[in-house]
């Protein structure tokens, strides 16, 4: 074994015998890399074995401040070696952790470790010993709805955390009361997306009431969260005693007009309210909507709403895509593969079960001619609950 000249073992050979005893195969890229400061393992199937070892590691490195570990399957065994890692070594500054199958486990443990001000997942740390988490980026991680009442609590514990993204994790009903819970006492987060969840009415009308006590958040995305105009209705009563929040994005829910009149009501009454973009862009809106926009412009300029156009009225003719199905099928024809085979090959463990983000991220390396929209389009179809797995049963 070789010897480092204070005669302990080198850092390569740590890592070489950690991966011999839990039985991996040695990472050669973080062997080239470790004397670097940014490490990007992202891609790179580690397990949660392959991140046992890579703890055992990075418990003695003192080169590595930027670590990406997106996408290695860790789960939350691995976010526990992993954990034990962030207490010893305090040089690292900023990990991703995103699309790790860490579960409800998993969040358990993030929520107790960020109530204690430790390092996780794609974040930016003080440069102190006492370092906290500012960012934190848990998007498609499946925390589904018991996840949802830990991450709750951590909000309500955590006093430095400002950006969060816990988009695609299935937090639903109880899940989505608990974290709305946690934000309503929570004084620091900047940003939250709460994209594609799956939030409902019984959400919104918690979020509603964490936006009435809350003073901090800025930026807040909860689109595709079937949110109806009963939805809005009940964000739309924490909004009036809002005067903090600057950007709304509910984009992809399913609301008419009339609660998108009753979103823009709700935000121009009061001279008080502070919000600069509203993001509402599947909404065809009418005459009495783009009326009351223009009236709110005079008092309002800095004011920003997206929407998808005017009923009955279509300004600009959207150019025509293919089908993406379609698109599919060619592409298979051509090279005379069958569309089972081709889910089979993106299926893992033959589940017929596959991750949303597994699946985009497929079709974009297989060269497949679709653009963000028929992308998007095809998830839709094939994901019609919004789960975030795709079953190609």
């Amino acid at each position: 074994m070789k010897q480092t000249p204070t005669g302990s073992a080198s850092g390569e050979d740590v890592y070489k015998q950690a991966c011999n005893e839990v039985g991996v195969v040695p990472t050669s890229y973080f062997i080239r890399q470790m004397s670097q400061t940014r490490m990007n393992l992202k891609h790179h199937g580690l397990g949660p074995r392959g991140a046992h070892a890579l703890a055992v590691a990075l418990k003695t490195n003192t080169s590595i401040i930027h670590l990406n570990l997106e996408d290695n399957w860790i789960e939350a065994v691995g976010l526990i070696h992993l954990v034990q890692v962030l207490r010893e070594n305090n040089k690292i500054q900023e990990l991703d952790l995103t699309n790790n199958h860490l579960g409800v486990k998993g969040s358990d443990v993030l929520s107790r470790i960020l109530m204690d001000n430790l390092s996780l997942s794609s974040l930016t740390l003080a440069h102190k010993t006492n370092f906290r988490v500012t960012k934190l980026d848990l998007s498609h991680n499946e925390f589904c709805e018991k996840g949802g009442e830990y991450l709750g609590q951590m909000l309500a514990a955590n006093e430095g955390l400002q950006e969060l993204n816990l988009s695609w994790n299935h937090i639903r009903m109880k899940g989505a009361i608990a974290l709305s819970a946690g934000l309503r006492v929570n004084g620091m987060l900047k940003f939250l997306d709460l994209s594609y969840n799956g939030f409902g009415n019984e959400g919104a009308l918690a979020l509603g009431e964490a936006l009435r006590m809350n003073s901090s958040l800025l930026h807040l995305n909860i689109s595709c969260n079937r949110i109806s105009d009963e939805g809005v209705r009940l964000i739309c009563k924490g909004l009036e005693s809002n005067d903090t929040m600057r950007v709304l994005k509910m984009s992809r829910n399913p609301i008419t007009v009339e609660g998108a009149i009753t979103l823009l009501s709700s935000i121009t009454k009061r001279p008080e309210n502070r919000i600069e973009e509203l993001d509402i862009s599947n909404v065809l809106v009418n005459e009495q909507f783009l009326y009351l926009l223009d009236s709110a412009s005079t008092s309002r300029p800095a004011l920003h709403v997206l929407f998808a156009g005017k009923k009955g009225f279509i300004t600009k003719k959207r150019p025509s895509r293919p089908d993406p199905m379609r698109v599919i099928q060619d592409f298979l024809d051509e090279r005379k593969l069958r569309l089972l085979d081709f889910f089979k090959n993106m299926d893992k463990d033959g589940s017929m079960r596959i991750p949303v983000s597994e699946f985009c991220r497929y079709m974009t390396a297989a060269g497949l001619p679709l653009d963000a929209a028929q992308m998007e389009s095809l998830v839709q179809r094939l994901d019609k609950d919004q789960t975030g797995i795709i079953d190609y049963r």
